[in-house]
């Protein structure tokens, strides 16, 4: 074909016809990019949540120390076992029943007796069993928001992931058109072969992208099925849509729900509890143990029974090396449980605080890419095509606002998980905060 001062037209239009189907506007573009998903699948990660609440090894350990230890009270307010002895007084040989019927002194005697803890020590040891429970029982719970945290943490990173790879792929689509196009402008002269090189190379850095998120794919599925108490040869978990958790505390709000919803604030109490009853039994050990016995002996022929009643006591005798400093200890204990108290109510609420800012600041971000940032990248890449059929602009403008338009996509997703990430952390500390 012979070229002249005019442009050939029917090639032409075919780089026209790329172009428009390269960068046509999305029907899911807002669907992607807004503010908040059309289809919620929080009921999908509720049920997840549920799952680990049953099956997470570390959940279920911590339910069966809590129901292990609810059994101790009532053994800890139950006397001591009582002792029986049986026992045999011969007269004049070691041999049984020598002097029988000689000796008014032989006796066969059958005894029991019983300790008896001095008053009020039962009681307290049962309270501080019910003290061990109730820290046991906050462990459990305890435990239950840190497995639903890690199911939701390696939930939210798999969404990142799985949109991440998906925007990957489809921007890859797209990339390998211009590519085309860029080839087709090189072949009528209109184009440079560094053009074509450069569009190879931002799609080549992409496949590696993607090559790096399938295998952190894999780390992350990984997690949630431990998490989840399933086996690590299991089907991979579907991840479904997830949107902006709306929350609506105030800092006043946040501060009451540390204090009155805080697991480790729950769990130091119910330790201060048992600190003030382990100095009240201290204090009991100036009270004497008793025991009390009875025995019965009977002798041979012609001679009279005997009858025994014994009563004893444990006296504290030397209480300035026992009790006395136990006391301190005990007081000591009970000093270092209030402080304890103080320090995790501080630390909690600074961390709720943490995660409370994050949130917020999420948030105005996510409208802030939503409705800014990324349609002015969409009308960047436009602009920067249209101009790039005239001739005004070079090939890496192009691809420049190519790639600020898929970082700015990505970010989106990355600041949606983060999002996320940072309420299931706050409902680590305090609970449902939705």
């Amino acid at each position: 074909m012979e070229m002249t001062g005019r442009r050939p037209v029917g090639r032409y239009a075919i780089v026209l016809i790329l172009f428009g189907i390269a960068f046509a506007p999305r029907a899911s573009a807002s669907a992607q990019t807004g503010a908040y998903a059309s289809r919620d699948s929080r009921c999908d990660l509720n049920s997840l949540v549920k799952e680990g609440m049953q099956r997470n090894p570390g959940v279920v350990a911590a339910r069966k120390h809590w129901e292990a230890l609810e059994r101790v009270p009532i053994q800890m307010r139950t006397l001591p076992d009582p002792q029986i002895q049986v026992q045999e007084f011969t007269v004049g040989s070691p041999k049984p029943a020598a002097g029988y019927e000689t000796s008014n002194f032989y006796y066969t005697g059958f005894g029991i007796s019983q300790e008896i803890p001095g008053p009020g020590k039962l009681r307290l040891q049962g309270d501080i069993a019910e003290q061990d429970a109730e820290i046991a029982r906050h462990q459990y719970k305890a435990a239950q928001r840190e497995a639903a945290e890690k199911i939701r943490e390696s939930y939210f990173e798999l969404f990142y992931l799985t949109k991440t790879i998906g925007l990957l792929e489809s921007e890859r689509s797209d990339l390998l058109r211009i590519e085309e196009i860029a080839k087709a402008r090189y072949r009528v002269g209109e184009g440079q072969a560094q053009d074509v090189l450069k569009a190879q190379l931002q799609a080549t850095r992409m496949l590696n992208e993607i090559v790096h998120h399938h295998r952190e794919m894999q780390q992350r599925q990984a997690d949630l099925k431990a998490a989840l108490g399933r086996d690590l040869d299991s089907p991979d978990i579907v991840i479904g849509a997830v949107e902006p958790t709306r929350v609506e505390l105030d800092r006043a709000q946040l501060g009451e729900a540390v204090r009155r919803q805080s697991t480790e604030l729950m769990i130091d109490r119910a330790a201060e509890e048992r600190s003030e009853k382990a100095l009240e039994l201290a204090q009991k050990g100036y009270f004497p143990d008793f025991t009390l016995g009875y025995a019965y002996d009977k002798t041979g022929p012609g001679f009279r029974d005997y009858y025994m009643l014994t009563l004893g006591a444990k006296i504290p005798l030397y209480f300035w090396r026992k009790q006395t400093p136990a006391i301190e200890q005990a007081a000591l204990e009970r000093s270092a449980a209030r402080e304890q108290v103080r320090a995790h109510e501080l630390d909690a609420g600074a961390s709720a605080e943490d995660q409370l800012v994050a949130i917020h600041a999420s948030d105005r971000m996510l409208k802030i890419y939503a409705q800014g940032l990324i349609p002015q990248a969409e009308n960047s890449i436009q602009a920067a095509l249209a101009a790039y059929r005239v001739s005004k602009v070079d090939f890496q403008t192009v691809i420049s606002a190519f790639v600020d338009l898929l970082n700015l996509r990505e970010e989106y997703y990355r600041t949606l998980a983060d999002h996320e990430l940072a309420v299931a952390r706050l409902e680590q500390i305090v609970g449902e905060v939705k």
